[in-house]
């Protein structure tokens, strides 16, 4: 077996190092940063909060996965009183039930919706202009793009879909990503996988394959390949920690606008001290728009389901996120149109916005196993669900 050198501790870096060595390769991965994780670190301190909203979706290949392999660990569930809490922001109220017409696009009976069409326009002929609007907009909660009706109508239909089936998909890792990160790199660790952290690769390794599981900036700049680009969101993060008050929200979509909060404590009270709630926020916006644009949409929601919120603040942080929602296609695109994960010369990228399948963190870890498939040159091919 080779040595195998992956650029990147993150989630996708833990998948490949972790599946790599488990064939007996010899692996070795950098981190630039201190810790692991990548974009899916929690934040240490009292307040434990991820780089926006984080959930696993059960429906996923990276959920069997990780669960053959006890690194899912213990589950944060939402409790039936507070999942009836959930609110939905239309025509500038706070409604419990959606319109009815966005209902016809939830139904797992209706068509399926063509690549090369936008959403806005197939869901308007299916639902007429308000359903469709609507629909679009719950959808940022799986997409975080200023304007879903302009992608691509089956990329948002199957987002749309997972979102909303029930039994819910979305599952919490009890006290955050991180935990999950750490088993992770646990088991990388026993696997013999050597990791550096603080170890910024500024040039590609010659002593076998390399994958780069990086941001897509970074791998372009890394690798000096400027074809590396697709489309992505940018939005603004607002995390909250305040006093608990009874009859607080559970959390609220917007669909007069894209844009979804949660009150994670809700299903994990390890999130915050206690007698304290933390609510997260990740409102996207548009490139012509500022953070500022952001937080004010995601503090109109807060006024509406979170009674005199801003007298029970006792912690509060801002971000903007560019980039970092996962890959974003436009009509007439599809997964396959992406950045390929094999560039050439040893080298694969794995990541959130390259030519994989799936839902969100689902296109880290299937770009993973295929990058570690084709560098060690496996021929029976490892368990990668292709959609």
């Amino acid at each position: 077996m080779p040595h195998i050198t992956v650029i990147g501790g993150g989630f996708a870096g833990l998948t490949a190092a972790v599946t790599a060595a488990e064939t007996g390769a010899k692996v070795t991965v950098y981190e630039a940063h201190h810790t692991l994780g990548g974009r899916a670190r929690t934040s240490e301190g009292p307040y434990k909060t991820n780089e926006g909203p984080h959930a696993l979706y059960s429906g996923g290949p990276h959920w069997s996965w990780l669960k053959q392999r006890n690194l899912l660990g213990p589950l944060a569930p939402i409790p039936p009183l507070e999942a009836a809490r959930l609110r939905l922001h239309h025509k500038g109220a706070l409604r419990r039930t959606p319109p009815f017409a966005m209902l016809k696009l939830l139904r797992r009976t209706s068509r399926q919706a063509p690549v090369d069409v936008d959403f806005m326009t197939w869901a308007t002929e299916q639902a007429g202009e308000e359903g469709a609007s609507a629909a679009a907009h719950y959808s940022a909660v799986a997409l975080f793009h200023h304007d879903p009706g302009s992608l691509s109508a089956a990329f948002v239909q199957e987002r749309l879909r997972r979102a909303t089936k029930l039994p819910p998909e979305a599952h919490y890792p009890r006290g955050g990503w991180a935990s999950v990160i750490d088993r992770m790199a646990a088991r990388a660790w026993n696997l013999g996988v050597r990791m550096e952290t603080l170890s910024r690769v500024d040039a590609l390794p010659q002593d076998g394959p390399v994958i780069v599981a990086t941001s897509l900036d970074s791998a372009r700049r890394l690798l000096r390949d400027d074809s590396l680009t697709w489309t992505r969101g940018r939005t603004a993060l607002l995390d909250v920690a305040v006093r608990t008050r009874r009859g607080d929200a559970f959390a609220v979509s917007d669909l007069d606008a894209p844009g979804w909060i949660e009150r994670f404590t809700a299903q994990d009270r390890t999130l915050a001290p206690a007698g304290e709630q933390l609510v997260q926020g990740q409102i996207p916006i548009a490139p012509h728009e500022s953070r500022a644009d952001g937080i004010a949409r995601a503090e109109h929601l807060l006024d509406l389901a979170f009674d005199g919120w801003r007298e029970r603040v006792t912690w509060r942080r801002e971000a903007t996120a560019n980039g970092r929602t996962g890959a974003v296609d436009l009509p007439g695109t599809s997964w396959r149109d992406r950045p390929a994960i094999d560039r050439g010369d040893g080298v694969y990228l794995a990541g959130d916005q390259v030519a994989a399948p799936g839902v969100l963190s689902e296109v880290s870890f299937n770009s993973a196993l295929e990058a570690v498939t084709l560098a060690l040159r496996i021929r029976e091919r490892l368990d990668l669900k292709h959609a």
